[in-house]
């Protein structure tokens, strides 16, 4: 069974930075998609990021293009989510999660977006951004 532990949260002023790790037990890491959600008090899980198992397929929700980065390390089992010019609208727990039913397979923006399609969430990390 895979299982996904995040860290790398915290509190950051308003323009600052934090990278996300998720680190990912099991054999299907290197074959499977993985995507950042967040979630704000209040409000509904929202998409974040996505990458495909190899890496070359990436999509941003637009809250956070060009401010964040996803990228994965098959050797470390990790993806990470480097968070840069944070705002304090980016306050929220950030989940991720993977989709292990879908090995090498590469979806569309809508498919990557939608919570459904993972099967394997981590436990959240607070990220805090004071204005």
């Amino acid at each position: 069974q895979v299982q996904l532990v995040e860290s790398g949260g915290g509190l950051v002023r308003a323009g600052g930075s934090l990278r996300l790790s998720c680190a990912a037990s099991g054999s299907t890491f290197s074959s499977s998609a993985m995507g950042w959600f967040r979630q704000a008090p209040g409000k509904e899980r929202e998409f974040v990021s996505s990458i495909n198992w190899s890496g070359d397929n990436i999509y941003y929700a637009d809250a956070v293009k060009d401010r964040f980065t996803i990228s994965r390390d098959k050797a470390k089992n990790t993806v990470y989510l480097q968070m840069n010019s944070l705002k304090p609208e980016d306050t929220a727990v950030y989940y991720c999660a993977t989709d292990t039913r879908g090995a090498y397979f590469t979806g569309s923006y809508y498919y990557y977006a939608n919570p459904n399609q993972y099967d394997i969430w981590g436990q959240g990390a607070q990220v805090t951004v004071s204005s």
